[in-house]
């Protein structure tokens, strides 16, 4: 299963109703760092690097942790619980029960090595309970990144890094990972002699809110790209339009030029040349330079204007554009926060009223929508042979 994850509680620095603190001696904690301090082991580089690219203060990052845990978009961590059998054939207390502690501690000895994106930073095989089980917890982190710190968390590139790419609506990166897992637990319970028995654990009912949020995250997550994208065009155009600028500061040297640049200041006569020999040496060739440069000047006086109209009217329409997907992207992470509750409710109502009660109700629901589909494409009308 999956856990929201309670470190203090995993590492008994609370115990709960259900522990016996007599046998709590015999768990096995296999790791217990602080998160903060593997926060600052994973990301500070990267957060160094991101921040010094930064000119403006109020895009730097000053806590990466804080920033995570109050993002919509990821967990500060993830946990897995696992857990072979139940407390009728696997008790804690029994033969099987050591028999499940030896398959759990195999299985998490190769954790780590199979899941090198996952930080393991809190580990613990619990022998206290009514069945033996382990709590996994670990930061999910993805390198390389073009968005963001370049170092980063993300449970889905970090499972994709790993293999695991999203498919179906059933067969999310979430998914296959979990599935191969369960798999790798399996496959050591097999070399113990135990086998797997695969059960209807009613997935597929936790399938569609579980694809809903993945797609709303993949949303959120492709917008973002998009915004970035348009905020690099942003960066473009200012740079063409500081160019422009450049320009104009060169034309303003030209008529300098052309006040005071002896190349454009129409000489005197010489000596005792005649009135058409000035008109024809000196005065012609000066007013042919004057032309040619009046036409140039012209034409990209021209050419300027026209591109710095169309520059401010690609500027403006990207603006308008950036602020309609901004309001997507906030729209799409609160929807994407709703499912999350939505989804932590489901789970809450299988807990209390049992999952086959839950699929009975869900069952009649259908029915009941499938009925009003009917009678309303057919007018409400009794059935016509």
């Amino acid at each position: 299963m999956v856990g929201d994850g309670s470190v203090n509680h995993n590492s008994r620095k609370f115990k709960a109703a259900n522990v016996d603190p007599t046998r709590t001696h015999l768990n096995i904690d296999y790791c217990n760092e602080n998160i903060k301090k593997v926060y600052h082991e994973l990301f500070d580089e990267a957060l160094k690097r991101h921040n010094d690219k930064q000119t403006r203060a109020d895009r730097k990052i000053k806590n990466y942790y804080d920033k995570i845990c109050n993002s919509k978009q990821e967990k500060s961590f993830h946990e897995i619980i696992l857990q072979i059998g139940n407390k009728d054939d696997m008790g804690a207390e029994s033969e099987n029960g050591q028999l499940a502690k030896q398959v759990l501690d195999e299985y998490y000895r190769g954790f780590q090595e199979r899941n090198p994106q996952l930080k393991v930073f809190s580990a613990h095989l619990h022998m206290d309970e009514a069945t033996p089980h382990i709590h996994i917890d670990f930061v999910p982190f993805t390198t390389g990144s073009k968005r963001g710190l370049d170092t980063r968390v993300s449970l889905k590139q970090a499972l994709a890094i790993q293999g695991f790419k999203g498919g179906t609506r059933e067969n999310t990166e979430w998914n296959q990972w979990i599935q191969s897992e369960k798999e790798q637990l399996a496959a050591v319970m097999e070399r113990y002699g135990i086998e797997w028995e695969h059960k209807d654990t009613h997935e597929k009912h936790l399938s569609v809110l579980d694809y809903k949020k993945q797609e709303r995250a993949a949303e959120v997550e492709k917008l973002g790209a998009e915004i970035e994208q348009k905020q690099a065009e942003f960066k473009v155009l200012s740079e063409r339009i500081h160019n422009y600028d450049e320009g104009i500061n060169d034309l303003t040297e030209l008529t300098n030029s052309l006040d005071n640049s002896p190349e454009y200041q129409l000489p005197e006569p010489q000596g005792l040349m005649s009135a058409k020999a000035y008109r024809s040496k000196i005065v012609e060739p000066f007013v042919k330079r004057l032309k040619a440069l009046i036409k140039t000047v012209l034409v990209r006086c021209f050419e300027g204007w026209d591109n710095y109209y169309r520059l401010n009217i690609t500027n403006g329409n990207l603006y308008h554009e950036n602020e309609k997907l901004i309001k997507v992207n906030e729209k799409l992470t609160d929807e994407n926060e709703n499912l999350r509750s939505e989804n932590k409710d489901y789970k809450l109502l299988r807990k209390v009223f049992g999952s086959k009660q839950i699929d009975s109700l869900l069952e009649q629901a259908r029915e009941k929508q499938q009925y009003k589909q009917r009678d309303t494409r057919f007018g409400n009308s009794k059935y016509e042979r």
